[in-house]
């Protein structure tokens, strides 16, 4: 399965506890943290509910 890079670029700060629990979830700890998770329709769900946040990008194995 795909892989996609997951890198927080906006605070956390005066966002919804559902907001920071997605971040949590994603692994996002602190600004421009960056993760690799498999590409999977729980994990799009996730970063879509935090996309003002994050950028995502595809990672080439």
């Amino acid at each position: 399965m795909a892989k996609i890079q997951i890198k927080q670029v906006k605070s956390r700060i005066n966002r919804p506890a559902r907001q920071k629990r997605t971040l949590d979830a994603l692994g996002l700890r602190k600004l421009n943290h960056v993760v690799v998770k498999e590409k999977t329709p729980a994990i799009m769900g996730m970063v879509n509910a935090v996309r003002h946040l994050v950028v995502v990008t595809e990672v080439e194995e």
